[in-house]
């Protein structure tokens, strides 16, 4: 076999193993369904100041209630949101915090997520003042570890999530990905 022929072989080989050219995705779009809404009491913010290129802040956990259809029960007190104010509105956090069912199962919440919204609107938030929601994007992507049972089922799933921050308190909209 000639380079060229060999080329062309391999060639015909990938696309084939690559399969037909589609502009669309190869499986349909995933489904979103409303599991619980987890309102988190909060204490107000720990300035840390300008550290690493952004303003970093520390919200504590002082407690709320977990409701909706999959899920019902508390959040306990003790956790924390760590946040870090960039430049230009964006707003990235990571709270982690547990849960704790009517059944007594203890969940672990690791939440990472985005808040972006104009910086003048990020101020007012920073300073606990109540803002319309529509004024900002507030999306996180919740993660959950729990001992196997009636709750695993949040081990094997994928959530998103939509918040709402209030001056003592963040509204969290917790979907699975279905």
């Amino acid at each position: 076999m000639t380079l060229p022929t060999k080329a062309a072989a391999v060639a015909a080989a990938a696309a084939a193993l690559a399969g037909p050219a589609t502009a669309g995705p190869a499986a349909p779009a995933p489904t979103l369904d409303y599991a619980f809404t987890a309102t988190v009491l909060v204490a107000p913010a720990l300035e840390q100041g300008a550290v690493d290129g952004g303003r970093k802040r520390f919200i504590a956990i002082t407690g709320g209630q977990v409701s909706g259809p999959l899920l019902t029960g508390e959040v306990l007190a003790g956790g924390g949101d760590w946040q870090v104010i960039e430049a230009g509105g964006l707003t990235r956090v990571e709270a982690h915090y547990f849960l704790k069912t009517g059944d007594g199962t203890v969940i672990e919440v690791t939440n990472p997520g985005v808040r972006v919204a104009d910086p003048a609107v990020i101020e007012k938030l920073a300073r606990g003042e109540e803002v319309d929601p529509s004024a900002y994007y507030f999306r996180t992507t919740p993660s959950f570890k729990v001992a196997d049972g009636r709750h695993e089922w949040l081990r094997r799933s994928a959530f998103v999530a939509r918040g709402v921050r209030k001056p003592d308190r963040v509204l969290i909209d917790v979907y699975v990905v279905r």
